[in-house]
C-alpha cells in the first residue's frame, strides 16, 4: 500500500508541475508571440481603441453593417448562448422579431434570403463575424444610408471577407467591426 501512495504522490507532483506551471507559461509565451501580444487584436480608429477583432459589438444604425445578434448583449464578461431550443415559443418570437427588423430596414429583402446567422445568436453571444450572405443583404441599405455607390460598398465587403482556412475549413465570413471602420474611413 505504501508503494501506491508514493506513486500517487509522485504522479500528483508531476502533474502539478506540468499542468500548473509548464502549460500556463507555454500558453502565455505563445500569446506574447502572437500579433496582439496576448492582449487580442485591437481595432483602433483615430488612434483610439474602439474594440477587438474577436469580440462582436452592437451596430444598429442603418449606415453600418449589423452583426450577429447576441444572447448576452455583447457582454464579454458573461459569454454564453441563449440555451433556448427551436421549439421554445420565446425563442421563436425573438427570431421573428429579428427577421421583421431586417425586413423593415432592408426593403426588397425576402425572408428566404436572410441567412440564419443574422437572426440567431452564436454559442458565445460574442461572434464578431457574419457570413458573406449576411453582409450582402445589407449592402443596399448601407450604401443608401451613406449616399455612396453600391459597387463601392460591395468592393469594401469583398476586401474584408475572410476566406476559409486553406480554402477548405469553415465558411467565408466578414468581420463586422473591421468592415464598419473601413466604411468610416471612406
Amino acid at each position: 500500500m505504501k508503494k501506491y501512495i508514493i506513486q500517487s504522490i509522485r504522479l500528483t507532483l508531476v502533474l502539478i508541475v506540468l499542468l500548473c506551471i509548464i502549460y500556463p507559461i507555454s500558453i502565455a509565451l505563445a500569446g506574447k508571440l502572437s500579433s496582439g501580444k496576448g492582449d487580442g487584436e485591437k481595432i483602433a480608429k483615430n488612434g483610439k481603441t474602439i474594440g477587438y477583432a474577436l469580440l462582436g459589438q452592437s451596430f444598429t444604425k442603418p449606415e453600418y453593417f449589423w452583426g450577429r445578434p447576441s444572447a448576452v448583449a455583447y457582454n464579454a464578461a458573461g459569454s454564453a448562448g441563449s440555451n433556448k431550443g427551436p421549439s421554445n415559443p420565446d425563442y421563436l418570437k425573438e427570431v421573428q422579431s429579428r427577421i421583421d427588423t431586417l425586413l423593415k430596414y432592408n426593403p426588397g429583402l425576402k425572408k428566404s434570403d436572410i441567412p440564419a446567422d443574422m437572426v440567431t445568436a452564436s454559442g458565445s453571444g460574442l461572434d464578431p463575424n457574419i457570413s458573406e450572405q449576411g453582409a450582402a443583404i445589407q449592402i443596399a441599405r448601407v450604401a443608401k444610408a451613406r449616399k455612396i455607390n453600391e459597387e463601392k460598398v460591395k468592393e469594401l465587403v469583398a476586401m474584408n471577407t475572410l476566406k476559409p482556412l486553406l480554402g477548405l475549413f469553415g465558411l467565408s465570413s466578414v468581420n463586422v467591426l473591421k468592415l464598419n471602420v473601413a466604411l468610416d474611413n471612406l
